[in-house]
């Protein structure tokens, strides 16, 4: 097998190259990982091609539109991958795709993608769960050991993860009924911001002040780890039909209020969460939270986050935005690992819209579903 030429993607890569796609939702993605010299992952390339465009008028992801754009841009991502790692088809030793959860559509046209590729090739095809990429990544960018505490935020997951091992997951906690990039999502509606929502109120709200309105924290203070936002949502709409017709001071002012009463609901939780991980893991030396999903990259969460680590004592490992949100550098990392521990999945591995990474945890909402994005 050659390797890839060290000018061109870094430090020599040594060991099987993964490529991995992503096309869960209305990202298509794909990247090229491996290992240098000392065992370090190495992003070779990772290119992704966002379809917000295409979306933009809907106010959401239309799955539909998603799964033409999929089809009809994921032959020259991965071509593009391949240039940017500086490798050939042929140097690829595995193949990686994300096969839920997500919307159907989308999934089928990455993991047929995949197969397709692994196929004729006589390599390894690996079916990856799109939230054990999410899981994952601090170990991809930081390197993390087992076992840590993860907080997944995304537009369809609001969970809280004991992260054990590879495959070794434990739910602590979830929401009971919006996610919180849903949550973000429909309070842009309301307040009539642009899609994407996430995005949307963190630009309002720096010019906003979040003390004018007196907004809930959901939960707050309860045994449970489970979160909780329709409440929120609801009296945002109802402060903002308090104070219509609403001036953009008072959007920004709406945004910045909602923005720091869910991160303050989220350190909330969150406290609670750490004091049962170091309850569990007492000799533990080097407790870390992660944090991952494409609302770990708001501002004020990770504000909120990094205030709870200096209280609490345990190190906050944030990937960098890029990798907060969905990409295919996950996927393949997350297939170099199965790859490593000899796994192999047969190319007749369907897809799974709902796939929840602790499958013996009770089903609730945002245990492992896609919904709207953050």
């Amino acid at each position: 097998m050659t390797t890839p030429d060290p000018s061109l993607s870094g430090p020599l890569v040594l060991g099987p190259l993964v490529l991995g796609i992503e096309t869960s939702c209305d990202e298509t993605a794909a990247a090229v990982v491996g290992r240098d010299a000392s065992g370090r992952a190495q992003i070779l390339s990772n290119v992704v091609l966002s379809q917000i465009g295409e979306h933009a008028a809907f106010g959401g992801v239309v799955p539909e539109i998603a799964a033409r754009a999929h089809a009809e841009a994921i032959g020259g991502i991965v071509s593009a991958a391949l240039v940017e790692a500086g490798v050939a088809l042929e140097a690829i030793g595995a193949v990686a795709a994300t096969v839920g959860p997500g919307l159907v559509g989308g999934l089928i046209v990455g993991a047929t993608a995949a197969k397709a590729i692994a196929l004729p090739l006589g390599i390894p095809f690996l079916g990856i769960n799109h939230l054990e990429g999410h899981a994952l990544t601090p170990r991809l960018t930081d390197a993390l050991a087992y076992p840590y505490l993860l907080l997944l935020v995304s537009g369809g997951h609001t969970q809280i993860l004991l992260v054990e091992g590879l495959g070794r997951y434990e739910r602590w906690g979830t929401t009971i009924d919006d996610a919180l990039g849903e949550a973000f999502d429909k309070t842009a509606k309301l307040l009539e911001l642009p899609h994407p929502g996430g995005p949307s109120v963190e630009r309002m709200a720096t010019s906003g002040d979040a003390a004018r309105f007196s907004l809930p924290r959901p939960l707050r203070g309860e045994k449970r780890l489970d979160f909780s936002f329709s409440g929120l949502k609801t009296a945002v709409r109802q402060a903002a039909e308090a104070h219509a017709p609403l001036a953009d001071g008072d959007v920004a002012d709406l945004c910045a209020a909602f923005q720091r009463a869910a991160s303050e609901s989220v350190a909330d939780r969150l406290a609670l969460a750490l004091a049962r991980f170091r309850d569990r893991f007492p000799d533990l030396a080097d407790p870390a939270l992660a944090v991952a999903g494409g609302v770990a990259a708001n501002g004020e969460i990770r504000r909120a986050l990094t205030d709870l680590s200096a209280r609490t004592g345990v190190r906050l490992v944030s990937p960098p935005h890029a990798l907060c949100t969905d990409n295919a550098a996950m996927i393949a990392y997350v297939g170099l690992e199965r790859l490593e521990a000899g796994e192999r999945d047969a190319v007749t591995l369907p897809v799974r819209p709902r796939w929840p990474l602790d499958e013996t945890a009770a089903p609730l909402i945002g245990f492992g579903k896609r919904g709207a994005k953050a």
